[in-house]
C-alpha cells in the first residue's frame, strides 16, 4: 500500500516539476513573453497549488490507515475484557473448593498471569488514549512501587531466587510506563539467566541496579542491544522491542541507562532516577 503511495507521489512530483519547467520555457522563450516577476507569482501560486496536493497525497492514506487500526485496536481492547473477567471469575471460585497447596500455587501463577494479562489491557487502553493526550505524570514511591511489582512477578517465576533490597525514593514521572520498564527488564533477566536462575533488584538512593546470572554479553551484542527487534539468542521467545521501549522511555523521563555485562558470568541494568523531578 505505502510502496504505491510512494510511487504515486514520486511520479506526481517529477511530472509537476517538469511542467514547470517546459511551462517557463515556453511563455518565456516561445510566446516572448519576459515579465519575469509576474511569471515567478504565477509559477508561485501554482507551486503552492501543487504542494496542497501533494501533501493530500501523502497524508490521506496515512489517515486512514490510523483510523482503521485504532478503530481495530479499540474493538481488540474491548474483547479482551471478557475472557479475562472470565478468568478472574473462575479462579475465585475454584479457590473457594481447592484444598491442596500444589492445586493453589497453580492458581495463584494464574491469577498472576490475569492480573498481568489485565495490566496490557489497560496499557493498550493507556496507549490509544496517548494518541490524543500527554503521558499522565504522578508521584511515584519507587520502594513500594518495586515491591509491589515484584511480588506479583515472584509468583510467575516460582524458579527464580529474588534477592530484593530497597531504599524508599520519590519520583514524579509516567506509572504505566514504569510498570511496562520493570516488567521488561525483569523478564530479560530471568529469561537470561542460566539454573538455578538468581535475579539481584537493588534500589539505594535513587539508583536501581537488576542483576542476573545469565550468559552475559560481549562488547558486540552491548552496542546493539538497545536496537529494536535485535536478539542476541535467537532461541529465547520475544520480538527485540523490549529494550528498545525501555531506552525511549528513560531517555523521555531523564533517567540514566547503563548496562555492564561479562561473558558467562551475568548482566546488570542500572537505571538512575536521581534526574528525575522529585
Amino acid at each position: 500500500m505505502f510502496r504505491e503511495v510512494t510511487l504515486s507521489i514520486i511520479l506526481f512530483y517529477v511530472m509537476t516539476v517538469m511542467l514547470f519547467v517546459v511551462g517557463f520555457y515556453y511563455v518565456n522563450t516561445v510566446l516572448g513573453f519576459h515579465n519575469v516577476v509576474l511569471i515567478l507569482v504565477i509559477f508561485l501560486f501554482l507551486s503552492i497549488v501543487t504542494a496542497v496536493m501533494i501533501a493530500t497525497l501523502s497524508i490521506e492514506p496515512l489517515k486512514d490507515h490510523f483510523e482503521k487500526l485504532e478503530h481495530f485496536s479499540k474493538e481488540t481492547l474491548h474483547e479482551l475484557n471478557l475472557p479475562i473477567s472470565t478468568i478472574h471469575a473462575n479462579t475465585a471460585m475454584l479457590r473457594k473448593t481447592v484444598q491442596d497447596a500444589k492445586s493453589l500455587k497453580r492458581l495463584e501463577r494464574i491469577e498472576g498471569a490475569c492480573t498481568l494479562l489485565h495490566e496490557r489491557y489497560h496499557e493498550l487502553d493507556y496507549l490509544i488514549k496517548k494518541q490524543m493526550h500527554q503521558e499522565i505524570i504522578e508521584s511515584v514511591e519507587l520502594a513500594a512501587f518495586l515491591e509491589s511489582r515484584l511480588r506479583l512477578l515472584e509468583s510467575l517465576y516460582a524458579h527464580v531466587d529474588f534477592s530484593i533490597r530497597l531504599t524508599p525514593f520519590d519520583v514524579k514521572l509516567d506509572n504505566i510506563g514504569l510498570q511496562k520498564v520493570i516488567d521488561n527488564l525483569i523478564d530479560n533477566a530471568v529469561k537470561y539467566s542460566d539454573a538455578p536462575a538468581a535475579v539481584s533488584v537493588v534500589l539505594e538512593q535513587g539508583v536501581l541496579q537488576i542483576t542476573d546470572n545469565g550468559r552475559g554479553m560481549d562488547e558486540m551484542e552491548l552496542v546493539r542491544i538497545f536496537d529494536r527487534y535485535y536478539q542476541n539468542d535467537a532461541t529465547v521467545s520475544g520480538y527485540g522491542i523490549g529494550l528498545a521501549l525501555v531506552k525511549n522511555y528513560c531517555d523521555r523521563h531523564k533517567i540514566k541507562l547503563h548496562v555492564t555485562s561479562t561473558k558467562g558470568v551475568g548482566t546488570t541494568m542500572t537505571l538512575d532516577f536521581k534526574g528525575v523531578e522529585q
